[in-house]
């Protein structure tokens, strides 16, 4: 693998820096790059400006309203857009059951779901995780059960699930369901589309230790689901989930996001002082710095070498997992950081302080670090 960019992709990055350079709103900008927290209506905003040059699913096949970029095209765009200070582009939508419904959903899906996707019309959310079933996911007891009728019918759908990012601003919620009970765990589950507006879907808010809210409780009562809404075949839903994993993890990584948190935090140490010196040359400091860029150089090279793989269309091996580790703990390690460089001034700044409580969980979603570990272990060594 060359580890240079082509002239090809060079030129495509000034295309996109010149984009964001003209169309990202500033006052955007000016709250992302002070780690402010985010609303829908800052989401939204950008997410409508790059529907409009085309932008809003820029992975995805041009039938289905994409772009067709290659994985190396999609890093490209995220490393200019984080230096520049651009919203992050939520996951749920345009990287997670957009691409489920491409691989595995019917005609009627795609044209009724892909579209809205695209544009930002229609906001997803992700409910996998119940009490009881985070990391052991297998373990989930929300149930689907069939009711037949007109039109094929419809499930029943009782139970619970929790951590869902953003259920208070979603307009759909993609599931995984239990639809059999007996033999293996995996082989019972299904993979649903719900609309929020059903009757009997409840959102409960949870409140972090910094005061923000943005994840939530969601309670199914007896919710109907129409069965057109169920992706793929009935029990699945597990092969489905394991396709979406991968593409969450290795986004996980987060490369970009971190190469512009650390050029930020590099910025504070030599304004802020230790001692009537800038913090940068306390030693101490400066070296774990040294320590954190060196693993993001690492943690870019093999994710460039995780999306050249991708770009020939060869299967993944432990590069997602070992991406979604390494990534979280580099973003924990700057958060971290950068806590310490503004001390007691990350409290009413917001800048710190809000973002390191926030990045304790990059190290549980997506499949916990430990679990990461046990998936890395068989891949590589056959434990």
């Amino acid at each position: 693998m060359h580890l240079e960019f082509t002239p090809e992709e060079q030129d495509f990055r000034a295309v996109v820096r010149e984009f964001i350079d003209g169309n990202l709103p500033a006052e955007v900008a000016a709250r992302v790059n002070a780690r402010k927290p985010l609303g829908k209506d800052d989401f939204a905003r950008w997410q409508k400006i790059l529907h409009g040059r085309g932008w809003g699913v820029p992975t995805w096949p041009r039938e289905f309203g994409g772009a067709g970029w290659t994985p190396i095209q999609q890093f490209i765009f995220e490393e200019e857009s984080a230096d520049a200070g651009a919203p992050m582009q939520l996951p749920f939508g345009p990287k997670m059951v957009g691409p489920v419904i491409i691989a595995f959903g019917n005609e009627f899906q795609r044209k009724r779901f892909l579209p809205g996707i695209a544009s930002g019309e229609d906001w997803w959310c992700q409910g996998f995780s119940e009490p009881g079933a985070g990391s052991d996911l297998a373990s989930l007891k929300m149930r689907a059960e069939r009711v037949p009728g007109p039109d094929g019918g419809h499930y029943l759908v009782n139970g619970q699930k929790t951590w869902t990012t953003y259920a208070h601003y979603a307009d759909w919620i993609f599931c995984l369901v239990r639809t059999r009970s007996d033999g293996r765990p995996q082989e019972g589950i299904s993979f649903l589309l719900v609309d929020m507006k059903t009757p009997g879907v409840s959102v409960r808010p949870i409140v972090m230790l910094d005061g923000g809210h943005e994840i939530n409780e969601v309670w199914f009562e007896n919710v109907e689901v129409p069965m057109r809404n169920l992706v793929g075949d009935e029990n699945r839903g597990w092969t489905y989930a394991k396709f979406l994993l991968d593409q969450e993890r290795t986004d996980i990584a987060r490369v970009g996001r971190s190469k512009a948190a650390l050029k930020q935090l590099k910025g504070i140490a030599r304004r802020e002082l230790d001692g009537g010196r800038p913090l940068i040359e306390n030693q101490r400091f400066r070296d774990r710095i040294a320590q954190v860029e060196l693993e993001l150089i690492a943690l870019e090279i093999t994710n460039l070498r995780a999306l050249s793989t991708m770009a020939k269309k060869r299967e993944p091996g432990p590069e997602p997992s070992l991406l979604k580790l390494k990534g979280s703990e580099i973003e924990q390690m700057l958060s971290e950081l950068m806590m310490q460089a503004l001390g007691h001034r990350s409290i009413p700044r917001g800048e710190g302080s809000g973002n390191y409580f926030n990045c304790r969980k990059t190290s549980i979603y997506g499949g916990s670090n430990e679990i990461q570990k046990n998936i890395i272990s068989r891949m590589i060594l056959g434990l």
